[in-house]
């Protein structure tokens, strides 16, 4: 798949791309011909992926950004546009997780993780939109969650914010089709990230139950095959849609959980 889509001449920029599922959209863009910015709250991290980009032979820069700054945010497309000339492509990746159920779920966290996804994807979406519209074209990339469709005990703020990025996408697809941008949602299921790994002592002191149990009977009993999702299979999901050709494919959520969610 890599091989065959191209993203030759087009920059990108892959928020919360220092790990996980935004460091292997980055990597998959990059070997697509893409120039990446890699925009992390670490630096240092952010920096180090982008070097490993570059010694591979791709393009990189790492560019220091809270998602929920507004200055912050600006000054890094900002640069961003300054050092490569374009923004063409963004990822809205950056995301944090935090359970508890809704009666124990402090509001500083409610608001924590709401800025983190939806004001975080906001402000990135309304720095690079000038740009796009400029030149008639664009791809913005928003990530989801099956917890864009679903529901899941202990995780209000999450799902609440997951959900709310479907309305943002469906927007902009509507404000943006005239003038060639594009916005779509990737809905993974569960992908083992450090995000996710997190999650399994977490949930497993919240439910009274082993590890093992959370991974078997909580995140993955509804797979078709028993198997987490990759970060791969996000990377070439996300390279799919970027690469993509027309507005035919605009205001969609595509879920890729190995048939947990089917919608």
């Amino acid at each position: 798949m890599n091989m065959q889509l191209s993203l030759k001449g087009k920059t990108a920029i892959v928020t919360g791309a220092a790990s996980g599922i935004g460091q292997e959209i980055a990597e998959t863009y990059a070997r697509a011909g893409a120039k990446i910015a890699i925009a992390d709250l670490n630096l240092a991290a952010a920096k180090a992926t982008a070097d490993a980009i570059n010694k591979a032979g791709g393009t990189a820069m790492g560019v220091a950004m809270n998602v929920a700054d507004e200055a912050q945010v600006n000054a890094g497309c900002a640069e961003v546009a300054k050092a490569f000339g374009t923004v063409d492509i963004l990822v809205s990746n950056a995301g944090i997780q935090i359970v508890n159920p809704i009666e124990k779920y402090s509001f500083a966290d409610w608001k924590k993780l709401l800025a983190i996804h939806l004001d975080g994807a906001f402000l990135t979406t309304k720095a690079v939109l000038p740009g796009m519209y400029a030149k008639k074209a664009g791809v913005v990339i928003y990530m989801g969650s099956v917890h864009s469709h679903e529901a899941s005990k202990l995780k209000s703020a999450y799902v609440t914010a997951k959900h709310g990025l479907l309305g943002l996408a469906r927007v902009l697809a509507k404000e943006g089709g005239d003038k060639g941008v594009r916005a779509n949602v990737i809905c993974p299921g569960f992908v083992r990230t450090p995000l996710v790994e997190k999650q399994i002592p977490e949930q497993a002191r919240e439910l009274h139950i082993s590890e093992d149990e959370v991974v078997r009977n909580v995140m993955l009993k509804d797979t078709v095959d028993g198997e987490f999702t990759t970060t791969a299979d996000i990377a070439n999901l996300a390279l799919f849609l970027a690469a993509f050709p027309s507005n035919a494919l605009t205001g969609q959520s595509i879920i890729a959980s190995h048939g947990w969610c089917m919608g």
